[in-house]
């Protein structure tokens, strides 16, 4: 890890919680210069070993399986805070980074992520806004509603930031456009004031709940208050341009299979045998139909209504 001098790609998977997916469309210049790790404990090194094919070579497809052992926390996502914000400690003399969930598939090579949300705003560090919501205090009783964490851990952590002057979002922080962000993926310059940043935001995560959403402005805010360093907060829209959102495991499992149709039967025009195409000339030129669905005759009623109909028209054209 430390031999990662340029760009790194990280994701984890603790718990056999997910599928590993595979990034696509990655050029050959990055599948030699970029680095790409995978972070698993012990018990989904034992699914992968089971069922997705790792051996000795501990890689599978472009992704190098790091193996954790000793982790800190009982709970697999608190766990996966560590290489999720602590990138650069884990590879100090890499520049670059981008974090991806294990359930997204990166479908768009990672120097044209960089470019479009870090080089061309001339920014040190880039997350999307999340797609629904942007204010603290209603993504805490979303996850309270959702189960995601116990209420009163919730609670203590949104009470306690409010006495330390969190107050709701409203456009009174512009050019702040969100306070929530959708922490699946984090886009990074490996530089002082941006490691400053994560390394604040893991305190939060190590001291309050997991949710790092709920964590995310305060950390944002207390580094703002003393400096002029701001971040890339863009649309989600724009984050699902470049990753595809997969099922977790459990979720999978409860799925019913696909339902599988008969092939459509081709189609063809009344007057035309199978296999057939409709020729009309114009001109010099030649022009082959496709018989891409029955032309039924009209009725004798509907032909001549039709008929009325136009001369009907007809006749209002001529008198005026």
């Amino acid at each position: 890890m430390e031999q990662c001098h340029g760009v790194v790609v990280a994701s984890a998977i603790f718990g056999a919680f997910d599928i590993i997916q595979q990034p696509k469309n990655i050029s050959e210049y990055s599948k030699q210069t970029i680095c790409f790790y995978m972070f698993v404990d012990e018990e989904t090194e034992a699914d992968l070993k089971l069922n997705g094919g790792l051996d000795a070579s501990k890689k599978i497809g472009v992704w190098r399986i790091v193996v954790a052992h000793n982790l800190p926390y009982t709970d697999g996502r608190r766990n996966g805070k560590i290489p999720k914000l602590l990138t650069h400690r884990l590879f100090p003399n890499a520049r670059f980074s981008l974090w991806i969930d294990g359930k997204l598939e990166l479908i768009v090579d990672p120097y044209q992520i960089l470019e479009r949300f870090l080089w061309r705003k001339n920014a040190t560090f880039a997350i999307s806004r999340h797609y629904k919501r942007f204010d603290v205090f209603d993504e805490a009783e979303a996850n309270k509603a959702a189960g995601k964490y116990d209420n009163a851990s919730i609670d203590f952590q949104v009470n306690f930031y409010k006495k330390e002057g969190l107050t709701p979002y409203s456009e009174a922080k512009l050019p702040i456009t969100s306070d929530v962000p959708e922490g699946c993926v984090i886009i990074r310059e490996h530089v002082p004031i941006s490691n400053l940043f994560t390394c604040l935001w893991f305190n939060e995560v190590d001291l309050f709940t997991s949710r790092d959403q709920i964590s995310f402005s305060t950390a944002r805010d207390k580094i703002a208050a003393k400096t002029n360093w701001t971040l890339n907060m863009f649309l989600d829209c724009e984050r699902r341009n470049f990753v595809v959102q997969k099922y977790h495991k459990d979720v999978l499992a409860h799925m019913p299979p696909p339902a599988v149709y008969p092939p459509p039967q081709p189609l063809r025009s009344a007057n035309i045998p199978p296999g057939k195409f409709a020729v009309e000339t114009s001109g010099e030129n030649i022009i082959l139909k496709a018989p891409f669905r029955d032309v039924l005759p009209r009725r004798g009623r509907d032909r001549r209504s039709g008929s009325r109909r136009q001369r009907k028209v007809s006749k209002e054209i001529l008198s005026s």
